[in-house]
């Protein structure tokens, strides 16, 4: 029986938005693998044989100057980091002796801070307006003490050389904190590594000298440049380390 040429025609219409919705699905799907593509300051690398070992630990701010802290460190450090973003202290304390493994570390360059700044909801909802009724730090500050000195004492086993690095400048307009907030937890900071003799990196001071050519617009985040600015600082500190 022949086809009615108008359901001839409904058929093709409604395979071609079909083939078209499985193209579009499928630009989609591989956008998204591009997006979740993984960051290359993540990837595993090689240690060159006779070389001192550096571990980075810290969150998205660590992760930007990564790179650029190997680049400038090539044939002279091996440099790792943690494969994740650190995020608050909380997460050091559940995540430290995990991320240390069995491994022999010549220097360790570790922060934490932006995270534990962040506002809390009253209901536990992440990165709320500070201004909100009740909202409050993600780790209070005597929890970011109690944290910290927790952090310092498993670092100690690992028989590296440690330096913190303090906790770069929060910007007016910043979502979910209050600028420059970090300056109280780098205070905080400050005393727990005076007492536990560990030097500290004032990458603060530094970033903040340069601020509006280096950091993003009301972001806590940096520019690529800006990241490669942070490098040179935290490269130095590593480089005093280990003379």
């Amino acid at each position: 029986m022949a086809i009615p040429s108008p359901l001839i025609a409904l058929l093709a219409v409604g395979t071609f938005v079909a083939l078209s919705g499985s193209v579009h699905s499928q630009e989609a799907s591989a956008k998204a693998k591009e997006k979740r593509a993984p960051n290359p300051a993540f990837a595993p690398i090689e240690d060159v044989a006779g070389l001192p070992r550096v571990l980075l630990i810290g969150d998205s701010i660590s992760i930007g100057y990564t790179l650029p802290v190997r680049e400038l460190l090539r044939g002279k450090v091996n440099v790792h980091r943690i494969p994740t973003n650190g995020g608050p202290t909380s997460n050091g304390v559940t995540n430290l002796k995990t991320w240390l493994g069995d491994s022999k570390w010549d220097v360790i360059h570790f922060n934490f801070g932006l995270h534990d700044l962040v506002y809390m909801g009253p209901d536990g909802k992440r990165g709320v307006d500070p201004k909100l009724p009740g909202a409050h730090h993600q780790v209070a500050l005597p929890d970011y003490e109690k944290n910290l000195t927790e952090i310092v004492t498993v670092l100690k086993t690992s028989g590296a050389k440690l330096i913190w690095c303090n906790t770069t400048p929060v910007p007016e307009g910043t979502a979910n904190r209050v600028a420059d907030e970090s300056i109280r937890f780098n205070e905080v900071a400050a005393a727990v590594m005076a007492k536990a003799g560990v030097p500290v990196n004032d990458l603060h001071s530094y970033a903040a000298a340069r601020l509006a050519e280096v950091q993003l617009p009301a972001n806590v985040h940096f520019s690529d440049p800006g990241s490669a600015y942070l490098a040179e600082k935290v490269a130095a500190e590593i480089g005093k380390a280990l003379e």
